[in-house]
């Protein structure tokens, strides 16, 4: 079974401008145009059974429609996330809503949202979603819409866990994109209930990427791609040539995503 913890699809009314901007400012192809049957469609060619759907609501006025879009997409092959803003002044409310909805989770994106993952005003949402029971997943590390300021990297990203240890959080791209050294010294095998998904980590050398896991533990790493971004084939035939255990790889690729959506 393959679960990726980390796919973005978009409304259709949407999507082709999203992508396409994105493409512009990073300059990568993606896999997809962001549709969901596109998507799904790969999702057969790549062999993944489920994805994890992140929306990310990049100002406050989207949170509604975009959960609203997401909570239609829940089911089936996908498991939705929502998101808030955290400069909403409803945050509490839609965090609220987003439960009633059955949607998983919460994606925040410290770029595109524009906070440092580690601010002091962050501390009453991550509380209210501590409380609620979601999963948040974060964008971690180096991204192509502020490169010249990391929102979250591997230290902040170690103090956010260290003060939050009841929440259930999952830093993207091992922990830190294109700083995976730092990330391996500073976030992996840190307490609490803190999972580091692979998105977008095709890049890691191998032997650092072990050492991640083993750091960390194989029970608190999450299959992902970053899909359209990258390709969860090439993720999984990746991880499938480390040199890790045939438990850890199981763990990794959908166990692990099992046991923390409950599913």
């Amino acid at each position: 079974m393959l679960i990726d913890f980390h796919v973005h699809a978009f409304n259709p009314k949407v999507a082709e401008k999203a992508v396409g901007k994105l493409q512009d400012i990073c300059g990568i192809e993606p896999y997809t145009r962001g549709l969901v049957q596109q998507t799904l469609e790969r999702f057969d060619e790549w062999g993944v059974d489920k994805g994890v759907l992140l929306s990310i609501a990049t100002k406050p006025s989207q949170q509604t429609v975009i959960n609203d879009w997401a909570a239609k997409q829940d089911g089936d092959r996908f498991i939705a996330f929502g998101s808030i803003h955290p400069d909403a002044e409803d945050y509490a409310e839609e965090l609220e809503r987003i439960k009633s909805l059955g949607l998983h989770g919460i994606k925040l994106h410290p770029d595109y949202q524009n906070f440092m993952v580690n601010e002091k005003r962050m501390d009453p949402i991550y509380e209210e979603i501590t409380r609620l029971e979601l999963p948040v997943t974060f964008h971690a590390g180096y991204d192509c819409v502020s490169p010249g300021l990391i929102h979250c990297p591997p230290e902040l990203a170690r103090e956010v866990a260290d003060r939050h240890k009841g929440m259930k959080m999952i830093f993207a791209h091992l922990g830190g994109n294109d700083e995976w050294d730092r990330a391996l010294d500073t976030l992996a095998g840190c307490d609490g209930e803190v999972y580091l998904d692979t998105g977008f980590s095709l890049d890691c050398d191998n032997s650092l990427m072990e050492k991640i896991i083993s750091k960390h533990g194989s029970e608190r790493i999450l299959f992902a791609s970053d899909c359209p971004w990258q390709s969860p084939a090439l993720i999984a035939k990746k991880i499938d040539s480390l040199h890790i255990s045939d438990d850890a790889k199981d763990n990794i690729f959908y166990k692990n995503a099992c046991r923390l959506l409950n599913i």
